[in-house]
């Protein structure tokens, strides 16, 4: 079984083709704009949260733990979640941080319960709640971590495995606008 990256779930839902360009087809990577700028500010964000409190993420007190590196042979998942909130009542919650002002982009939630799983996973116990960090809002948008949410991200690893077995090209996203800052757009001739 391959290991595959956290980021992995938010791209094959974000668009299949992005895993296929990945794993079955590795081609060079287009560092887009987006891409670089959005490594500047999670460096910023991270200099910046060292120094705030915990009220947006309507916590009282606790500790903050940067770039932890999570990983789980059994689900054959890694990665590395830009901060994790510890409670003094052991509560533990996953933070990733965005550069966006979309509340309700579903890649980016499932990519945040894939950390949750993993976070579980090594500090045995339960991840009920996680937060996606919008940079540009400078606000904490809650997420609560179903079991639903969970059975869709053990379906998703096993399609993404399936592509990367498979090496046929999936179908792309109904939305070509997402098709417009994409790392791989060149290689998706019939999208033109």
């Amino acid at each position: 079984m391959i290991s595959l990256r956290v980021s992995d779930i938010k791209q094959y839902i974000y668009c299949p083709r992005i895993l296929y360009y990945y794993y079955a087809m590795p081609v060079p990577r287009r560092v887009t704009r987006k891409m670089q700028y959005g490594a500047i500010e999670h460096m910023e964000i991270q200099r910046l949260e060292k120094r705030r409190g915990f009220k947006a993420y309507g916590v009282l007190e606790g500790e903050r733990t940067f770039q932890v590196l999570l990983e789980s042979e059994r689900l054959g998942l890694h990665g590395i979640l830009d901060m994790m909130i510890t409670t003094s009542k052991g509560e533990v919650y996953p933070v990733d941080f965005k550069h966006s002002i979309n509340k309700k982009g579903l890649h980016q939630k499932y990519q945040l319960a894939a950390y949750a799983m993993l976070l579980e996973e090594k500090y045995h116990r339960p991840v009920r709640y996680g937060f996606i960090y919008l940079i540009p809002a400078k606000s904490a948008v809650m997420v609560e971590i179903t079991a639903s949410m969970r059975d869709h991200i053990k379906k998703t690893l096993n399609a993404i495995r399936a592509i990367a077995k498979s090496e046929k090209i999936p179908g792309y996203v109904r939305s070509k606008q997402r098709c417009t800052d994409c790392e791989f757009r060149n290689y998706c001739a019939d999208l033109e």
